[in-house]
């Protein structure tokens, strides 16, 4: 198994137990939105949000479905290899970057604010 197949099984673990603890309704709102898992962000991604970008959220927002002319499907991509140098190549942190940066943007699908994100403990 090479380095990235243990972080993608990793994540992949970590955010099915992360699903089991959520609440009803954001966990109905994780099933909604398709999580890809990348090492790295793309070029055009890196060149315009910064190449150790943790994680991102595409599309429309639950809450404004249906209000773009051009509406994108919600998706959010999250970048192992660089949430691992975050994490300082440690497992117990990256499995927490991990919930934190799911989280973070899967608050940007709902739409949480601030108070909701410390809730989660995301802000």
């Amino acid at each position: 198994m090479t380095h990235y197949e243990r972080l993608e099984s990793m994540t992949e673990t970590e955010i099915a137990r992360l699903a089991r603890l959520l609440p009803a309704d954001v966990r109905q709102a994780l099933r909604e939105v398709p999580v890809h898992l990348r090492a790295k962000p793309e070029a055009e991604t890196a060149n315009d949000l910064g190449d150790d970008l943790l994680g991102l959220f595409t599309g429309e927002p639950r809450h404004a479905r249906g209000e773009s002319l051009l509406p994108a499907p919600p998706q959010i991509h999250l970048y192992l290899e660089n949430i691992w140098e975050f994490a300082d190549r440690q497992i117990d942190r990256y499995m927490e970057e991990v919930r934190v940066t799911l989280l973070h943007e899967l608050g940007h699908y709902l739409g949480w604010g601030e108070e909701e994100m410390e809730q989660y403990g995301i802000a």
